[in-house]
C-alpha cells in the first residue's frame, strides 16, 4: 500500500496545508506499526523531484533554505523571504544577478504604497473641504484599495513570491508566462512557499501583450522584465495600468540601446542611439520616450519616479495617467542630441516650444538648429540623435523616501549594500542636466592627465554653475554649464601641465587655438565634495562574484567553448553540450 501511494503520488492533488499520512488500524500496536513502515518508505522511496517537492509547506517546521535538494538536478533558492525549486538544466530561466532589480523593484513598490495612501488621504480631505462649502455633507472615508500587480514574464515566479511576501498592501499578484514549464514552475513554487503566498499569487499561461489587451487599466502595478527588448510588450503594458499606477520595466539589449545596431534600435524604440561614455544614460532617456509614446496614442502620460542602470540592464519605474491636456507637453520633453564627432561636446535641441496669445498658452514646434555646421570648439561635424526624454527622470522625493525605507529596512534587502549605493548617488544627481561628462574623454581629448574630480567640480563651481556625479560613471559628471564653459576650464588645465606639442590636425590643437574666455579658478568650493563621499558612503560597488552579469535563455544550451564563461565551470557540464575531453580546456581559458 504504501509502495503504491508514492508510486501514484503524482495524482494527488495537493493544497497548502501539511500532509498527514492515513491511519490504517486504530489500535496502539497497529498505529506504531504504520509510523514505522511510513518512516522507513520515507527514507528508502523520499527523493526531491520537480513533482514530489510540492509536499512541503510553510506548515511544517523545516528550514527549507538548509535543504540539500541537489538530487535529480534539483536546488533550493532562497531569496529575501521567497523559496524556489530550481531546476538546474535551464529549463525555467533565472539569474541569480538579477537580485539587485527584484530588491530595487521592492523597495519602489513599498514607497509607492505609502505614497497611495498620502495620496488618497489628501484627495478625501480635498473632497470633505468641497462637501462642506456646498453643504451637501461629504462621504464618508474609504479605505484603500489593496494593489492589484500583475507580472507578465514571470518564469519560475520569484519577483511576484517576493512581492506577495515582503510588500504589505499587495492584495493580488497575476504571474504570467506563455512557456508551460514555466508556468508549472511558478505554480509548484506557490505551493511550495505557504498558504499566505497561495491567497495571493495566481499563475497563468497566457501570452502577456493579449492578457493586458483584455484588462485594461485593470492593474496598480505591472512589472515587464524579458529576456531583451521589452518594446513589443509597451503598447498593451501603458494600456493596463490603472490611473496613477505604477509601469516597472527593463531593458537588457544594452547593444542595440548604447548604439551597437543603431537600425534596430530605431525600429525598436523609434530613436536613433549614439556612442559615448552617457550612453546607457542615453538608452534610459530612449526607453522612457518610447514609453512615452505608446502611451500617448491613448491620451495618456508617464511621470518618471526612478531610472537606474545596474549590472547589464537599465530599468525604469514610471507613473502613468490619462490626460489629454497634459499629453500636449510631452514635445517639451523629448529632444534630439547633437554630438561632436571630433570632441565630446554635445547639445539638445528640444522637440517643441510654448508661446501664449490671447492670455492662452500655445503650442508649437521649436526653433532650430541650436548648433552651426561645425562644431565651435574643434570644428568637427555633428551626429544627430534621439528623440530621447531630456525631462528629468527621478522624482528627488520618491528616491529620498526609497533610500530611507531601504536604511531602515535594510535586514530585508539581500543586496542592500548595490541597493544603498545607487539610490545614493541617485539622490545627489542633477535632475535638470540630461546626460554627462567623463573626465577621461575630455582629458583624452586634451591629451593631458585626468584632474582630479574635486578639483574640476570646483573650478564649475566657482563658475557660477552646478556640478554633480552619476549613477552610471565614476567619473562622470552632470552639470548646467555650457560646452564652451567646460573647455575654458580644460584649457586652463592644460596650461599648467607641462606637455608635449601633439600634431595639429587633432580636436586638442582646435580648442586650444583659441583662447579662454574666463579664467579658471581651481581653488576648493563649499560643495565639491558630495554628502556621500565627505560620509565615505561607497557608491561604486565591485561586482560581488565572477560571472556576475546575463545568463543564456531558458532551454538553449552552450554550443561553443567562447560562450562558456556566459555561465561558469560549476554550470558548464549541466548547460552546455561541449565534449568531456574538452572541460579542461574550458577551466584554463575561464581561470
Amino acid at each position: 500500500m504504501i509502495t503504491a501511494f508514492f508510486t501514484n503520488r503524482k495524482k494527488t492533488k495537493l493544497n497548502c496545508n501539511s500532509w498527514q499520512p492515513p491511519l490504517i488500524h486504530r489500535s496502539s500496536s497497529g498505529l506504531l506499526l504504520m509510523r514505522l513502515i511510513v518512516g522507513t518508505a520515507f527514507r528508502l522511496y523520499w527523493r526531491p523531484s520537480k513533482s514530489n517537492l510540492s509536499f512541503f509547506s510553510s506548515a511544517q517546521k523545516v528550514e527549507r533554505s538548509t535543504l540539500a535538494l541537489d538530487i535529480e538536478g534539483c536546488s533550493v533558492i532562497k531569496e529575501g523571504e521567497a523559496q524556489i525549486i530550481l531546476d538546474a538544466s535551464n529549463g525555467v530561466f533565472y539569474n541569480k544577478a538579477q537580485v539587485n532589480n527584484r530588491d530595487m523593484s521592492i523597495a519602489v513598490l513599498r514607497t509607492f504604497v505609502s505614497k497611495r495612501e498620502e495620496e488618497h488621504g489628501a484627495k478625501f480631505n480635498r473632497e470633505i473641504v468641497q462637501a462642506m462649502v456646498k453643504s451637501t455633507g461629504g462621504k464618508g472615508h474609504q479605505e484603500v484599495k489593496e494593489l492589484r500587480v500583475l507580472e507578465a514574464l514571470a518564469a519560475s515566479g520569484l519577483r511576484a513570491l517576493r512581492y506577495a511576501h515582503e510588500v504589505e498592501g499587495i492584495g493580488q499578484v497575476i504571474a504570467l508566462d506563455s512557456d508551460k514549464a514555466s508556468v508549472e514552475a511558478c505554480e509548484r513554487n506557490i505551493q511550495f512557499n505557504g498558504s499566505v503566498v497561495c491567497s495571493k499569487v495566481e499563475a497563468h499561461l497566457a501570452d502577456a501583450r493579449v492578457y493586458m489587451l483584455t484588462h485594461p487599466k485593470e492593474f496598480d502595478v505591472v512589472d515587464i522584465d524579458p529576456y531583451g527588448s521589452p518594446s513589443a510588450f509597451l503598447d498593451s503594458a501603458v494600456q493596463s495600468v490603472a490611473d496613477g499606477g505604477m509601469l516597472m520595466c527593463t531593458a537588457t539589449d544594452m547593444a542595440v540601446l548604447c548604439g551597437e545596431d543603431r537600425d534596430i534600435c530605431y525600429s525598436k524604440y523609434g530613436s536613433y542611439p549614439l556612442k559615448g561614455k552617457y550612453c546607457h544614460e542615453m538608452a534610459l532617456r530612449i526607453l522612457l520616450a518610447s514609453i512615452e509614446s505608446n502611451a500617448n496614442r491613448y491620451k495618456r502620460h508617464i511621470v518618471p519616479v526612478l531610472s537606474v542602470y545596474m549590472d547589464f540592464y537599465i530599468r525604469v519605474f514610471v507613473r502613468i495617467f490619462t490626460s489629454g491636456s497634459a499629453m500636449k507637453e510631452t514635445p517639451l520633453k523629448l529632444s534630439y542630441v547633437y554630438q561632436c564627432v571630433g570632441c565630446d561636446s554635445f547639445h539638445l535641441q528640444c522637440l517643441g516650444r510654448t508661446f501664449t496669445k490671447n492670455n492662452n498658452v500655445r503650442h508649437a514646434c521649436a526653433f532650430g538648429p541650436i548648433v552651426d555646421k561645425e562644431c565651435g570648439e574643434c570644428g568637427s561635424k555633428f551626429a544627430i540623435g534621439g528623440p530621447i526624454w531630456s525631462a528629468p527622470i527621478h522624482n528627488h522625493e520618491w528616491v529620498v523616501s526609497i533610500l530611507s525605507n531601504v536604511k531602515i529596512m535594510k535586514e530585508s534587502y539581500p543586496a542592500y549594500d548595490k541597493v544603498s549605493a545607487v539610490l545614493t548617488s541617485i539622490s545627489e544627481e542633477l535632475l535638470d542636466a540630461p546626460l554627462f561628462l567623463s573626465l577621461h574623454n575630455l582629458s583624452a581629448t586634451m591629451k593631458c592627465p585626468s584632474p582630479p574630480t574635486l578639483i574640476f567640480r570646483s573650478a564649475v563651481i566657482n563658475a557660477g554653475y552646478r556640478i554633480s556625479g552619476t549613477h552610471i560613471n565614476p567619473v562622470g559628471v552632470k552639470s548646467d554649464a555650457p560646452m564652451n564653459v567646460i573647455w575654458d576650464i580644460m584649457r586652463c588645465w592644460v596650461e599648467r601641465q607641462k606637455l608635449k606639442d601633439q600634431p595639429s590636425n587633432q580636436p586638442r590643437a582646435a580648442i586650444l587655438s583659441k583662447e579662454p574666455t574666463i579664467q579658471a579658478n581651481f581653488a576648493k568650493a563649499i560643495g565639491a565634495v558630495s554628502k556621500a563621499q565627505a560620509s565615505n558612503i561607497a557608491r561604486f560597488l565591485p561586482k560581488p562574484e565572477r560571472n556576475w552579469g546575463p545568463k543564456i535563455k531558458a532551454g538553449r544550451k552552450i554550443i561553443a567553448m567562447k560562450h562558456a564563461s556566459l555561465l561558469g565551470l560549476e554550470n558548464i557540464k549541466m548547460n552546455s553540450v561541449i565534449p568531456e575531453e574538452n572541460l579542461d580546456d574550458v577551466s584554463a581559458e575561464l581561470s
